[in-house]
């Protein structure tokens, strides 16, 4: 039953990656595709951080299932941002370690606040502020939204991903900033050109 229940979720997180609704595997894997092409990580990259994805949801799920519920992790070229809410110091150190432990992580950054379970109003809040955020950079025609993942826990906002250039992550922070509710922005995007070449 675990096994059964862990591939499920395996499955929505992959959807979940990609940025698709789960209609169909064909539909959602012709929508990842053409997402894909659009982002700067190329789609072996893309390909590979699923993998990883995957991985890291398995390892957390087989260690405790309260590490599964309450740490998210979102993939990007190998680096791995852990965000969500754990009771204990000793829960985060493991989180990390799980994750360190996976075949392609390059990097951990372990953003895991160590506090009692949210309510469900600041669940509720955490969500209206990613929502409304990423609702922004859609519309924002300067920002290359595509290449932004977006959490928010405790009204604190965590940025993601590869900015094309300053200018425009100085964009989404002025989005976030300007958002009603958050506390705190802490940002972990790369620029486009300061990768390393592969």
């Amino acid at each position: 039953m675990k096994s059964i229940v862990f591939v499920g979720m395996a499955i929505l997180a992959l959807v979940q990656l990609s940025g698709c609704t789960p209609l169909g595997v064909v539909v959602g894997g012709a929508a990842a595709a053409g997402l894909v092409a659009v982002e700067e990580r190329s789609v072996e990259d893309a390909v590979k951080d699923a993998g990883i994805k995957v991985s890291i949801i398995d390892a957390l799920f087989q260690e405790s299932e309260s590490l599964f519920v309450d740490v998210s992790t979102t993939v990007i070229e190998g680096r791995v941002l852990v965000t969500g809410e754990v009771p204990t110091e000793e829960d985060r150190i493991t989180a990390t370690r799980l994750i360190w432990q996976v075949k392609g992580v390059q990097q951990v950054l372990n953003e895991l606040q160590v506090s009692n379970k949210e309510t469900v109003s600041s669940t509720a809040g955490d969500s209206w502020i990613t929502t409304k955020l990423k609702g922004r950079l859609i519309q924002d025609l300067d920002v290359k939204h595509v290449n932004y993942a977006i959490d928010t826990v405790n009204r604190v906002v965590y940025l993601f991903g590869i900015a094309q250039d300053q200018k425009e992550l100085d964009r989404v922070y002025l989005h976030a900033r300007d958002i009603s509710g958050v506390r705190k922005i802490i940002n972990h995007v790369v620029m486009k050109d300061s990768r390393k070449t592969k």
